[in-house]
């Protein structure tokens, strides 16, 4: 990343760079490409020099699909390889809890698993048609899977518009007023969790890893309004309507060995103001 960097802003020179890692390897949180947009900003900040918007997710999408979206924070839809990002309207901070089991899931066998599946099922359908069975008796897909890409993110589309479209503003913001007894944002998270989120990785993973399913249970056990793998796991993570209530859900599975901690979400200028910088928009 940093090697692509200084070529484009023309700079030479040697660079030493220190990583204190604590997220665990392999665990579906974009570790490592956090990593490396972290250190693009660290080396822009050093030089006092800064790519275009463009350039830098050019270089991002080259060297990870996951590093674009670190490029910009906050909600975002990411499409093809995850390396095409659009920014979404953001929402408000959501309190969750992250649980880290003490192993790791190979991205790329996920991925390849996947691949397996998706054709299996494809295979099934076109044995199907020849004898005039119906393939969905004994194979069942998320119903956007069997779709053209096309279709699926029109569907996708109009899910999410939806929902946003429901999201009450005020000068262009969210109001953050209180109604009908509850926050906006547990009333956002409400309708995003009625809206639809799935995880396809959950189906080739969990069979193969049967003790994530049971930690994603432990999640929604301990009051979590949805909870999913993270990425193509290890790490889970529960969605919790209250910043209490995800404090005393993490402790919980501590106690039942389960390394988790509480945290929240970061909105888009919450997420850039760690960094110290701007988001250059």
């Amino acid at each position: 990343m940093l090697e692509r960097a200084m070529d484009a802003l023309k700079v030479k020179g040697r660079l030493v760079l220190e990583i204190e890692k604590r997220l665990p390897v392999r665990g579906g949180l974009g570790g490592a490409s956090g990593n490396a947009v972290a250190a693009l900003v660290g080396l822009e900040m050093a030089l006092k020099k800064q790519l275009a918007a463009s350039e830098r997710l050019r270089i991002a999408a080259e060297v990870g699909s996951d590093v674009p979206l670190f490029l910009v924070g906050g909600t975002v839809l990411g499409v093809g390889r995850g390396e095409d990002v659009y920014p979404l309207p953001d929402v408000p901070a959501f309190s969750i809890v992250v649980a880290t089991p003490d192993m790791g899931v190979s991205t790329p066998k996920a991925f390849a698993d996947w691949d397996a599946l998706l054709a299996s099922g494809e295979q099934a359908e076109l044995r199907s048609a020849s004898t005039g069975g119906d393939a969905r008796r004994s194979i069942e897909f998320p119903k956007l899977t069997g779709l053209h890409p096309s279709v699926r993110m029109k569907a996708f589309s109009r899910k999410i518009s939806s929902w946003l479209g429901s999201v009450p503003l005020k000068g262009g913001r969210f109001s953050g007023v209180p109604a009908g007894g509850r926050g906006r944002a547990e009333i956002l998270l409400l309708d995003l969790v009625r809206t639809g989120i799935e995880n396809d990785f959950e189906q080739v993973v969990f069979p193969q890893y049967p003790a994530l399913r049971d930690v994603k249970c432990a999640l929604e056990r301990t009051g979590a309004v949805y909870a999913s793998l993270s990425g193509s796991g290890s790490a889970l993570y529960g969605l919790f309507r209250t910043k209490a209530g995800a404090e005393k859900a993490a402790a919980r599975l501590r106690k039942e060995g389960i390394p988790a901690q509480a945290t929240v979400t970061l909105t888009r200028s919450q997420y850039w103001r760690k960094f110290r910088v701007s988001s250059f928009e």
